[in-house]
């Protein structure tokens, strides 16, 4: 009798396994640890423990989360924040770790420089203490985000103890319309299934828009399949993925980069492998999506209305609809675009690379924002590409600033907020009451699409506006 068939999740957890527990729990071998500034509380617990770190030269530290986006080149003001970013540095140091630290060049946002750096790899277990270390995925990776005492544990064993999620595949077939991205699908998805529609799985992006995604691309989508309850996202290597690797810092090199292509473009799901659950999408139906309540799942197309709660489908997601709008300051039959917005934000793990710069500037050129916003790059790498393609210029002549790299504006525990009752519309992957600040209101979207509220100063179709001057 032969093997099975297998699906790519199978094929990398059982790569992975050491030894299996009576409970069900696994022990899994890690190949890359990325830590930030919120990993002292892990070596706190090292040190308690008189520990050391088992394999420095498996992890790799980030400065991002807490990192001011203006004036680097003075000390950092704020002393907590300070006092943070120093642990991060005093910590690699003191362990023998790779730090990309606040004044290094190829700083930025962990989930933006792991793949750029070529850190990241085809059928490698990657963990970091973010819930959207799921980006890394992408590359055909089994990425997920861990605690801070499974951080610790990392560091101390390079292993982790895991339960098997489950497999989930979700394809989307077709091709996608002009100014329809990733973001579009993934929030057209999450939409679909549910904030918790991927609970207990790891999901398998598939089909023909999916292939038809650059890796930024997939890189998007698959950062978001924590919004939907998913462990973990993943689409299988291919000839987008080499190319994309092909002489990154830290790739294999040489004859040893072609051996190692050979075996990731090896890395797929089994042709009759099963699946717990499979959710499909017609990429051609999927239209620009913003999100409108305070959870990801409350996304709808562009040309769609705010929901009535009176048209719930049973009480409780009724109360969940104007528990929502009361938080937002919408009326249910409101118009999406006649939304309007008080600023927007373009950046964050989830649309920050070049790709999604050139996107919001193809918009933005020859136009003025009506809005205040900025834009922060997701590594001091991008920000310099970025530049050497114009692209700052057309973001401060519409009127926007231009930031250092980091996680800022997404998660605001950097001083980047939005005032109380403004409303934002972001490229950042959560809008849940207060992300962006204290009583803030998120809309997410494309960077495309924010770029379209930014010259409208209101929620708008980004269709309109492509290969158009107004």
């Amino acid at each position: 009798m032969g093997e099975a068939p297998r699906s790519l999740f199978d094929k990398l957890w059982d790569a992975h396994a050491v030894v299996a527990r009576e409970d069900g729990a696994t022990l899994l071998w890690v190949d890359r640890h990325f830590i930030h500034e919120g990993s002292f509380h892990a070596f706190d617990q090292l040190k308690k423990k008189g520990a050391g770190v088992a394999r420095a030269d498996l992890t790799f530290g980030i400065a991002d989360h807490y990192v001011p986006t203006r004036g680097r080149s003075a000390p950092i003001p704020d002393e907590s924040i300070r006092h943070m970013v120093d642990q991060l540095t005093e910590n690699s140091a003191a362990n023998g770790i790779e730090l990309f630290g606040l004044q290094d060049p190829r700083q930025g946002i962990v989930h933006v420089v792991g793949p750029e750096q070529g850190l990241t790899l085809p059928g490698l277990l990657i963990v970091c203490g973010d819930s959207h270390t799921s980006t890394h995925g992408a590359f055909g990776a089994y990425a997920f985000g861990i605690g801070a005492s499974e951080v610790a544990h990392v560091l101390m064993t390079q292993t982790l103890w895991q339960k098997k999620p489950k497999p989930m595949r979700v394809k989307v077939e077709g091709r996608t319309a002009p100014g329809v991205g990733a973001k579009d699908i993934a929030l057209s998805i999450i939409a679909r299934i549910g904030a918790d529609g991927a609970q207990g799985h790891a999901v398998e992006y598939a089909g023909a828009a999916v292939r038809a995604l650059s890796m930024e691309g997939r890189l998007t989508l698959c950062n978001l399949s924590i919004e939907a309850g998913a462990r973990c996202g993943m689409v299988a290597p291919d000839e987008t993925t080499v190319t994309y690797l092909r002489g990154r810092p830290f790739a294999p090199k040489g004859e040893d980069f072609e051996r190692a292509a050979a075996d990731w473009l090896s890395l797929a799901s089994d042709a009759e492998a099963e699946f717990d659950r499979e959710v499909a999408l017609d990429g051609a139906e999927i239209a620009p999506v913003v999100t409108w309540g305070v959870s990801p799942e409350d996304a709808l197309p562009i040309d769609g209305v705010v929901p009535d709660p009176e048209h719930a489908p049973d009480p409780g997601k009724a109360a969940q609809i104007r528990d929502a709008l009361a938080y937002m300051g919408l009326r249910p039959g409101q118009l999406l675009t006649e939304v309007r917005v008080d600023r927007v934000f373009i950046g964050s793990c989830t649309n920050s690379r070049i790709e999604d710069l050139r996107a919001a500037a193809a918009v933005l050129a020859g136009r003025t924002a009506r809005v205040p916003g900025f834009v922060s790059p997701g590594s001091s790498l991008v920000k310099r590409q970025a530049e050497e393609e114009g692209l700052d210029r057309i973001f401060r002549e519409a009127g926007l600033e231009w930031v250092e790299s980091g996680c800022s504006m997404c998660v605001g525990i950097n001083g980047d907020v939005v005032p109380p009752g403004e409303r934002c519309a972001s490229t950042t992957n959560r809008n849940f009451k207060g992300r962006q600040g204290p009583g803030a209101r998120t809309h997410l979207m494309s960077p495309a699409m924010v770029a379209a509220a930014a010259v409208t100063g209101h929620l708008a179709d980004v269709r309109p506006l492509i290969g158009t001057r107004a």
